[in-house]
C-alpha cells in the first residue's frame, strides 16, 4: 500500500459515509412529505386517522392544521435520527380542498 493511498482512503469513505446518511435523510423527507400529503387530505373529509398517517410514516413526526380559503393545510415536523446529521429538522407541508362545509 503506497503513502497516498494510505492518505485518501479515510477521506473517500467519510465522503461515502455523507453521501449515505444525506440520501437516508432525502428518503424521510420524501415520506414525510407524502404522508403530510395524505394526513391533509384525510383532514379535508374530518377523518381521524390523519395524526397517525404521519406519525406512522416518520416515527417522532408532529403535525398541526390550518385552513386558509377553502384549504384545509397539514404541517408536519421531524426530527431526524441519523448519527452526524441527528440535530435537523425536517418540515413537510400540503393543502386540499375543504370538504367538511
Amino acid at each position: 500500500m503506497t503513502a497516498e493511498f494510505a492518505v485518501i482512503l479515510p477521506a473517500v469513505l467519510l465522503i461515502l459515509v455523507a453521501v449515505l446518511a444525506a440520501m437516508q435523510v432525502a428518503g424521510e423527507q420524501l415520506r414525510l412529505q407524502a404522508a403530510t400529503s395524505d394526513a391533509a387530505r384525510l383532514f379535508a373529509r374530518a377523518d381521524p386517522r390523519a395524526s397517525a398517517r404521519v406519525a406512522d410514516a416518520v416515527p417522532g413526526a408532529t403535525v398541526s392544521i390550518r385552513r386558509a380559503a377553502g384549504l384545509i393545510c397539514a404541517d408536519a415536523r421531524a426530527p431526524t435520527s441519523l448519527g452526524m446529521l441527528s440535530g435537523l429538522t425536517l418540515t413537510a407541508s400540503s393543502c386540499a380542498l375543504d370538504d367538511s362545509s
